[in-house]
């Protein structure tokens, strides 16, 4: 009875409107403009600090993206303000009450020997106090890009961060310019006020390997790996202490999670030889080991920000779910999530005390919502404080609802994908878009996705189908993909469209593919490998000619990255014709329907000459191609403009050829870029 009335949440500002507008009968509104999705979250990467008593953001408003820094009590007083104009944030750590770590990233190009051009991380420090901000591990011994973070911790009244970052050679090369010292990271700690760093281990080799390092900023634990060998380890403190764990890793996939749940022990994951991945806990003094969290299935891990011991785990699942050891620390997760009916809960940061927590909210009537919940005030009920939107231009009843759909494959296999529906419409005959994921291992989930919400707000269905290679449900599905690579992962995709046609919600007459990544492969798979199913396919930054792209990404995909490409396509070596069949660009005279091509210039993860690729071959089978390149833009369409840009010319591709029924209004802005 004292926990309920403990968690009894109040102050629920400007939600009671959203559950009247839950409970409303949905209305036809008129869309907004194609760029109310396409532009960056409003509010995104809201972090306590770990009092709970600061918070930081970072705000998107017009053309201009800022950091704020904000008190939790009384009016929110601002404390800072900085412009972070186009840079692209990844992240955001406090390191104490006055630093805020920003991880970002930018186009690297480390020449042929590496590989390329690569999208690195690195670190920029605020100083809340000063208001100022300036890069980490800008002294010119380094590259300046951060390959990981091990945390944060005070020494003797200095804040000190832990960070793997490549260093650079004393010696000039052919052009006389420093060079890399070698392709792998050292470990070195940073004063994050000076930025003068020492170096804590030298390399542990190859990608898989990492370290796990005290809050005293002892070297706890080492892991190596050699991609060739495929030899993967792990030892107490530094290579030269005892050896915990020896494996074979065939696709680099071992890794060094953090501490246990006590003192003195390791988390680490390892996988069979189905692929299966099992957590192990060791004991760094005696080695002695043993599995945890058996059929438990985990998306990430949650670590005390003091101790860093293991608190909690984030399940996997249609709607992925926190897990905290503390029986009190749970109650006020479920009470939490009460609070919110018929919405997804989730709990993006919490003070070191866990009795304030940020969490979003997004379903029903919510493109994306900030909250403050405040447990701390003793007697009193917790509270529940407003703190934005992520889209504030999608009003509540212009959110298209989506749900999960279960569906079987032709050969049977039990698969889901998610269906958003156009708000306000009745879900039957509809037109259709398909939207597989990228990766492929990767899901989609129940969930505001602001390009599946562009096409819903023009009157589509659209389809994203976790087919079989999808990761989120358990080995064997993963394991289902291999060798299935433009094959049954193809048609498990179309298969769900036969569904959605099925039960009447679809008019599998009137459906176009778009993708991005594996995505956009897939989609001009669709118009390629398959005939007609789709009237059109966009493909953003997709793989068009295996072979060309494995070939010429040999290098920076080591031999791991190598082995794990031919498990899925079933092939031997990058010469394998197999591959060809396999490739839309060497499939281009087989396309039946019009082709988007759309690419950042700066993708490091699929070069722009896969498209161009793409491109010449559809033009010299005389078939109808456009492609579109967006200049500055990465893998990920992390800046606005360019991102707006994309969806504005897919959304208009799609409208030109495969229109929504009569009386569905289309955005003017859309209809002029489709003329």
């Amino acid at each position: 009875m004292e926990r309920a009335a403990m968690y009894n949440f109040r102050n629920l500002r400007a939600f009671a409107p959203l559950l009247l507008c839950l409970a409303a009968t949905p209305l036809r509104a008129a869309p907004p403009p194609v760029e109310a999705y396409g532009r960056l979250p409003a509010i995104e990467e809201l972090e306590l600090s770990p009092s709970g008593d600061r918070f930081a953001f970072i705000a998107t408003d017009g053309n201009k993206r800022r950091l704020y820094v904000r008190e939790v009590d009384g009016d929110k007083t601002l404390l800072t303000l900085v412009d972070v104009g186009t840079v692209k944030v990844r992240d955001l750590d406090w390191a104490g009450e006055n630093f805020i770590a920003i991880t970002i990233s930018d186009r690297y190009n480390l020449g042929m020997w590496y590989g390329g051009a690569y999208e690195l991380a690195q670190v920029m420090v605020l100083d809340v106090a000063n208001r100022q901000l300036k890069p980490l591990l800008k002294d010119s011994r380094f590259l300046g890009s951060v390959n990981g973070r091990y945390g944060y911790t005070q020494r003797d009244g200095r804040w000190v961060g832990f960070f793997s970052a490549p260093l650079m050679s004393n010696s000039t090369g052919l052009s006389g310019e420093r060079t890399l010292l070698d392709g792998d990271p050292d470990l070195v700690s940073v004063d994050l006020e000076s930025g003068g760093f020492r170096r804590l281990a030298e390399s542990s080799s190859g990608n898989g390997a990492g370290w796990l390092v005290g809050r005293d900023g002892t070297v706890l634990a080492t892991a190596r790996y050699e991609d060739k060998s495929a030899d993967w380890r792990l030892y107490a403190g530094t290579m030269s202490g005892k050896l915990i764990e020896k494996r074979k890793d065939t696709l680099g996939e071992n890794w060094i999670i953090g501490q246990g749940r006590t003192a003195g022990t390791v988390l680490y994951a390892v996988h069979d030889e189905q692929g299966a991945t099992h957590y192990m806990e060791a004991s760094l003094a005696t080695g002695e080991k043993k599995e945890i969290l058996t059929g438990d299935p985990v998306r990430s891990f949650k670590f005390d920000p003091v101790t860093g011991l293991l608190t909690g785990t984030l399940r996997e699942g249609d709607n992925p779910e926190l897990v905290m050891f503390d029986p009190k620390q749970q109650a006020l997760l479920d009470a939490t999530r009460r609070a919110f009916p018929q919405l997804q809960v989730g709990f993006e940061s919490w003070s070191d005390d866990f009795k304030r927590l940020v969490v979003k909210t997004e379903g029903p009537g919510d493109a994306g919502s900030w909250w403050l919940v405040d447990a701390r005030t003793a007697g009193k009920p917790a509270k529940a404080d407003y703190l934005g939107e992520q889209y504030p231009s999608v009003k509540p009843e212009q959110v298209g609802p989506f749900k999960m759909i279960d569906y079987k494959a032709a050969d049977g296999t039990k698969l889901q994908g998610v269906l958003t529906l156009p708000p306000g419409r009745e879900p039957k005959k509809l037109p259709l878009v398909v939207l597989p994921h990228g990766g492929p291992q990767a899901r989609d989930y129940p969930s505001f996705d602001f390009w599946a919400q562009a096409y819903a707000s023009r009157g589509y269905a659209v389809w994203q189908p976790n087919f079989r290679g999808s990761a989120g449900y358990g080995v064997d599905l993963v394991n289902a993909g291999h060798g299935e690579f433009g094959r049954k992962m193809q048609t498990d995709i179309s298969d769900g469209v036969a569904e959605l046609a099925r039960q009447g919600i679809i008019d599998p007459q009137r459906a176009c593919i778009v993708g991005a990544s594996y995505g956009g492969y897939a989609a001009l798979a669709g118009v390629t490998l398959q005939q007609g199913l789709y009237r059109c396919a966009v493909a953003v930054a997709g793989v068009t000619d295996l072979k060309d792209f494995l070939t010429e990404r040999r290098t920076r995909l080591g031999a791991d990255g190598m082995r794990y490409w031919m498990q899925y396509l079933g092939a031997k070596n990058t010469g394998d014709d197999l591959l060809e069949t396999l490739s839309p660009a060497r499939l281009a005279a087989r396309a039946d329907a019009p082709v988007l091509l759309i690419h950042g210039k700066d993708d490091t993860i699929v070069p722009i000459r896969q498209s161009q690729l793409m491109k010449r071959a559809m033009e010299k089978a005389n078939k109808p191609v456009e492609m579109i390149t967006l200049n500055g833009e990465d893998h990920y369409l992390s800046r606005e403009a360019t991102r707006i840009d994309m969806l504005r010319a897919a959304v208009a591709f799609v409208e030109k050829h495969n229109p929504a029924e009569a009386g569905t209004q289309v955005a003017p802005e859309a209809q002029a870029a489709a003329d």
